[in-house]
């Protein structure tokens, strides 16, 4: 965490709802997320990007737009603004990215919906992107399912684009997922204790224990967006 926890989130509120803050390894901005967000990470190797595709921020995320062009423009004028995936200048997409030599991961959160009280424990922060145009949060981002009538479809169309794009999509169970968070992995993702600021923990995810799916809330900082 770039910033303390009180510049980027309003601490007393979110300590009586009881949310947990997380910092996540690969940065971005801060979002609150829960049962009704979609999270989509795409985690390749460098050498299946187009040739004139370099894997550094920008060019990634100018190819992530392309990728999911053919998820979300049914639904409305979807297009890439700086880091966010947006319906003309409203955000339902944030995205960040860790990026290795050989590999990198592509983190997005997806607002399929949201509580209007928790969006507004974030903080307005110091450094906005320019096309939010200083707009109060619940002005600057949307909900997708007020613009697509059917998640299912959505979700299905996900690995449609991924195959589209060249790609070979095999589904995993549940428990293979689980089998592979055992192994030797980077452990860089920690909860945040609100009181002190302090990052308590690494290696973050449900089958930890730390996060019960569908059941905890969570505030993600992971910069100043």
């Amino acid at each position: 965490m770039h910033r303390k926890p009180q510049d980027l989130i309003n601490v007393p509120a979110a300590q009586t709802e009881g949310i947990q803050v997380i910092k996540r390894f690969s940065g971005g901005g801060t979002v609150v997320t829960d049962e009704n967000t979609i999270f989509a990470t795409v985690i390749l190797q460098t050498a299946v990007l187009p040739p004139d595709v370099e894997c550094y921020p920008r060019p990634l995320m100018r190819w992530s737009e392309s990728l999911y062009s053919p998820v979300f423009s049914p639904y409305g004028h979807f297009n890439l603004q700086e880091n966010d995936y947006c319906f003309g200048d409203v955000k339902f997409g944030g995205n960040a990215q860790a990026i290795t030599k050989q590999r990198f991961l592509h983190h997005t959160s997806l607002l399929w919906d949201y509580q209007d009280s928790r969006m507004k424990l974030l903080k307005h922060p110091a450094r906005i992107p320019d096309y939010r145009a200083d707009r109060d949060h619940l002005q600057f981002v949307c909900k997708l399912k007020e613009y697509v009538p059917d998640q299912q479809k959505l979700l299905s169309s996900i690995p449609a684009a991924l195959e589209q794009a060249g790609m070979t999509v095999q589904e995993a169970s549940i428990e293979e997922a689980e089998e592979a968070l055992q192994r030797d992995y980077f452990k860089n993702t920690k909860l945040v204790d609100l009181a002190s600021g302090v990052q308590l923990t690494a290696d973050v995810h449900p089958s930890s224990g730390n996060i019960a799916p569908g059941k905890q809330r969570a505030l993600h900082p992971f910069g100043s967006q």
